[in-house]
C-alpha cells in the first residue's frame, strides 16, 4: 500500500464515520456496530459496487474516475477543501482548480516590510516562514533568533513552549492547523521535505499524532486570532491571507487590530523599535 493509498482509505474512512444515516435519508434499525453509515450504504447511494468501495477504503491500488470521487464526494457530503483534498489523494485533476498568484520577489518582501506596525509574515503551503517584519517578530518572541530549519508555524506551535504559552486559544487554533496542513499535504505526499516535517512532529507532539488521525482537513481561512505578549499583554487580531502563489500555498498573512487596545499594545512594540531621537 503506498503513502497515497492509506491517506486516501484512512479519508474515505473518516468521512463515513461521521455520516448519520439519517442525514442521508437512511432508515435506521436497532443497534448499529459501525459509526456512520456502512461501507455497503456508501457503495448504494454512490451507485458503485461494494467490493470495489471496500478495496477503495483498505488502500488497494485500483482505478478511480473522476464520476465516482464525485459521486463519493456528494454522498458523504464533503465541503470544498474536503472535495479538493480527495481529487488531490486520488492524482486526479480537480474540476475547479484555483488560480494562481505571483511568487515571491524583492518587491514582495519590501511590501511586506512597509507594513508595519501591521504583524505580517509570508508563508509556503508546509508552513515554513519565509520572511517576516519587525512587529511580528517581536509579537512572536524568539522567531527571530531560530535557525531557519526550525522556523516553521507548526514546529513552533506544537514544540515550543513559548508559542503555546503565547496562544490563549490553543485548544481551538492547533487541531485547525493540523486540519490545513493535512489539506496542503494530499498534493506532497512523496516529497521528502514534507515527509520529514509530519515524522518530526509526530515523534516531537503527542498533541499533533492524536489530531493528525483524526483526518480532518481544512483550507487557508482567514478569522482572528489572540495572542498574550509577555510585555504588552493580550493581543486581538483580525488576519487577512494575500495570495503570492496560490497552486503552491504561498501566501503573505496580515494581522490587524481588532480592538484600540491591541492597536495601543502594536504601536508600543513599534516606538520600542524606533531609535531615540
Amino acid at each position: 500500500m503506498t503513502t497515497s493509498h492509506a491517506e486516501l482509505a484512512g479519508f474515505l474512512r473518516s468521512r463515513r464515520e461521521r455520516i448519520t444515516p439519517e442525514a442521508v435519508g437512511l432508515p435506521t434499525y436497532g443497534r448499529r456496530r459501525t459509526p456512520g453509515l456502512r461501507r455497503e450504504e456508501v457503495a448504494q447511494l454512490a451507485g458503485v459496487g461494494v467490493t470495489w468501495y471496500t478495496w477503495l477504503e483498505q488502500g488497494r491500488d485500483i482505478n478511480v474516475s473522476v464520476q465516482v470521487l464525485e459521486a463519493l464526494a456528494r454522498t458523504l457530503k464533503l465541503d470544498r477543501h474536503e472535495h479538493s483534498h480527495l481529487m488531490a489523494l486520488a492524482g486526479v485533476p480537480d474540476a475547479a482548480p484555483l488560480k494562481t498568484c505571483p511568487t515571491v520577489t524583492d518587491g514582495v518582501l519590501a511590501v511586506l516590510h512597509q507594513l508595519d506596525p501591521a504583524p505580517a509574515v509570508i508563508h509556503n503551503a508546509r508552513r515554513d516562514i519565509l520572511g517576516f517584519n519587525e512587529t511580528y517578530s517581536r509579537v512572536w518572541p524568539e522567531l527571530a533568533e531560530l535557525p531557519p530549519e526550525d522556523r516553521n508555524t507548526l514546529l513552533l506551535v506544537f514544540t515550543n513552549p513559548t508559542w503555546r504559552r503565547c496562544m490563549p486559544d490553543w485548544e481551538d487554533a492547533a487541531p485547525r492547523l493540523v486540519a490545513q496542513f493535512r489539506a496542503s499535504m494530499a498534493e506532497h505526499l512523496n516529497e521528502p521535505a514534507w515527509k520529514a516535517l509530519l515524522a518530526r512532529l509526530i515523534d516531537e507532539s503527542p498533541d499533533f499524532a492524536r489530531f493528525w488521525e483524526r483526518h480532518e482537513v481544512l483550507g487557508p481561512e482567514g478569522g482572528h486570532k489572540r495572542f498574550v505578549h509577555p510585555a504588552v499583554g493580550l493581543l486581538c487580531l483580525d488576519f487577512t491571507h494575500l495570495w503570492l502563489d496560490q497552486r503552491i500555498g504561498t501566501r503573505m498573512t496580515v494581522y490587524t487590530p481588532a480592538d484600540a487596545a491591541t492597536r495601543a499594545a502594536l504601536e508600543r512594540l513599534t516606538a520600542a523599535l524606533r531609535p531615540a531621537s
